[in-house]
């Protein structure tokens, strides 16, 4: 099992001014105008994480200034005393040092660092400042030396725990400090690929879990803000431009493209959940066989940097890195690989991630979906007409089917198919070809949500014991417990007390429910008040023992139960009252509840959340 996450840090750096605090709150401008600031801070990330880690691969592998590792068509000889493919394990060996770094100090409990999805799904959006720095440093040192994992999470990591903390500072609303997170998130993945809505809408369907009105104004200035940002500062654009390209067989794309090419899409759609998911399981493979030897996880990288720099020597180093130079290549119009060659990249490509993941680099498949996806669709553009009579008739020449593929296969892996939607949109400009991409892209997402059930970020936490689906806020929930809600001014009744004395000291309108307890002080059930009497009654007024009307020794609460557990053991217990027990152990009661308060809470619970969700004032 990977470790449990740390508990958000609750404590801000610097706190702000007390009107400035109560202006932020009670304003809605001046959110937006948090935002921006978010932004540009996301924008200042991106391109201070994703120059650290050019650097390191030009240091490295002795790259020309500027110059894409996974442009490469061979490794150069003169990196790193003649041998650049141990690059990678060097690079696992910093990071194993970074990692002792970072948990030295916690003990034997260390935790795992709090995501931007997590934080805003369990915590209300409050974030580790310092966990979050500790991502990004490992995510750039992953990246710098060639593993095969993105700078997308350490991005999203870093921006987001900034805005979070930021948010903390000014002590903002659950609501709005979750909005703020998703500010963060956008600005990060805006600034990634120079496409505003493509952030936004990242922010909306992953971070934020739903769209509002509320949300949509402070979202987009982030967005823009850090993409301008990162457009002003960057000397390259960090993704294809693909809007010049013959993405159809015509030159006239309206013309060209007809509702008969959403077919050979849609099939490329399920194609792409499919392979997806056998990433997805493959990572994972991976990861238990590294667990499974027994290597210390600091050591993990090293053994895992050989592996991916061996592949990269035995094959290509377009297989190194996030991939970003051999998208270029993939994406070009000119690219003439063979099929074999094609089907031989994507297999190095997957192997390459899922042994950079499982052995512990820090780092996601984004973009490695993204290359992934291309290279399946310029595959398919070129199977399709062997075994599908009639495919030349369609109109998408292959780059388009690259474009759609890596929308598809990235929704599978990331999800968010508007996010990919737009991703293509603002790629292409083309809005005949966003047509057969969204068609695509639900395809993909529809068949991995029915088959498999997660994305890639949804399954690290089930694999890690969390039902988290979505960045849907159920935190609330959670901390909504049976502790916070129960009564705790009862008395327990001795199970031994005669018959009579517990008559006499609950007569009949007196509450209905007396809690029993052994004479270890241990629960031992309940006594319904009026059923004790009728039973005395119908026994010439008394009835020899308390046992003898002891009910539900078995069914209990305890105080860490959320809600949502309590209602299903009101249910199993078939009982309107329960009680609450310190632990199973030493079965100490120390509280009451009762069904109707429980659900009563509940339904105010999920009333506030609706209107937050609406954008009503709380």
């Amino acid at each position: 099992m990977s470790p449990s996450p740390s508990p958000p840090t609750t404590a801000p750096l610097v706190q702000a001014p007390v009107r400035l605090r109560a202006w932020v709150r009670g304003n809605e401008i001046a959110l937006v105008g948090l935002a921006a600031v978010t932004g540009c801070i996301g924008g200042l990330v991106v391109v201070a994480m994703s120059g650290a880690s050019q650097f390191l691969r030009e240091i490295l592998y002795r790259l020309p200034a500027g110059q894409r590792l996974s442009s490469l068509s061979d490794l150069p000889t003169e990196g790193l005393m003649g041998a650049p493919f141990l690059a990678p394990a060097l690079g696992g060996a910093i990071l194993g040092l970074l990692l002792l770094i970072s948990t030295r100090g916690r003990g034997k409990a260390k935790r795992a660092v709090v995501d931007p999805i997590e934080a805003n799904a369990l915590h209300g959006g409050r974030m580790s400042l310092r966990g979050s720095l500790d991502v990004a440093a490992q995510n750039v040192v992953s990246n710098g030396c060639g593993a095969s994992v993105g700078l997308e999470a350490g991005y999203t990591q870093v921006a987001a725990g900034i805005a979070s903390r930021l948010g903390i500072a000014f002590e903002m609303r659950r609501s709005d400090l979750r909005t703020l997170v998703g500010c963060g998130s956008a600005a990060a993945i805006a600034a990634a690929f120079g496409s505003p809505l493509t952030g936004a809408f990242y922010a909306f369907e992953l971070i934020i879990g739903t769209y509002t009105i509320a949300t949509l104004a402070p979202v987009v200035v982030a967005a823009l803000c850090g993409s301008l940002v990162a457009r002003a500062l960057a000397p390259q654009p960090a993704l294809v431009d693909v809007g010049a390209l013959a993405l159809a067989k015509n030159t006239t794309l309206n013309t060209a493209l007809g509702a008969g090419d959403t077919l050979p899409c849609l099939v490329l759609g399920l194609v792409c959940a499919g392979l997806a998911v056998l990433l997805m399981r493959g990572v994972t493979l991976v990861e238990q066989g590294f667990r499974a030897s027994r290597l210390p996880a600091p050591l993990r990288p090293v053994l895992g940097g050989l592996c991916v720099g061996g592949l990269a020597l035995a094959t290509t180093p377009q297989v190194l890195s996030a991939g970003h130079g051999a998208l270029h290549i993939t994406l070009a119009p000119e690219a003439a690989a063979g099929l074999g060659a094609l089907a031989g990249l994507i297999v190095a490509k997957a192997a390459a991630s899922a042994m950079s993941i499982g052995s512990g680099f820090r780092g996601g498949l984004f973009f490695a979906s993204l290359f992934l996806g291309a290279l399946v669709g310029r595959l398919f553009a070129g199977l399709a007409p062997l075994v599908w009579p009639g495919f030349e008739g369609f109109g998408l020449a292959p780059v388009g089917y690259a474009v759609i593929g890596m929308s598809a296969f990235a929704v599978a892996i990331v999800g968010g198919p508007l996010t990919m939607t737009f991703l293509a949109l603002e790629m292409t400009g083309s809005f005949p070809v966003t047509g057969l991409v969204l068609a695509s892209v639900i395809a993909s997402s529809l068949t991995v949500r029915k088959t498999f059930g997660y994305s890639f970020a949804t399954w690290r936490f089930h694999l890690r014991g969390e039902s988290i689906r979505s960045a849907h806020d159920v935190g609330w929930m959670r901390s909504l417990t049976v502790g916070r809600m129960m009564r705790k001014d009862i008395r327990p009744v001795s199970l031994d007390t005669p018959m009579a004395t517990f008559l006499r000291a609950h007569p009949l309108g007196s509450p209905s429910r007396v809690v029993v307890v052994d004479e270890h002080d241990r629960y031992a059930g309940i006594v319904l008040v009026p059923e004790a009497h009728a039973r005395a009654a119908e026994n010439g007024g008394v009835t020899p023992h308390l046992a003898d009307v002891v009910r539900y020794p078995g069914s209990f609460l305890l105080a860490d139960m959320t809600v949502k557990q309590a209602a299903e053991a009101f249910d199993e217990a078939e009982s309107e009252e329960l009680a609450v027990l310190s632990d199973r152990q030493s079965r100490r009661v120390i509280g009451l509840l009762t069904e109707s308060h429980t659900l009563k809470r509940y339904s105010e619970e999920l009333d506030r959340q609706r209107r937050a969700m609406l954008g009503e004032a709380a």
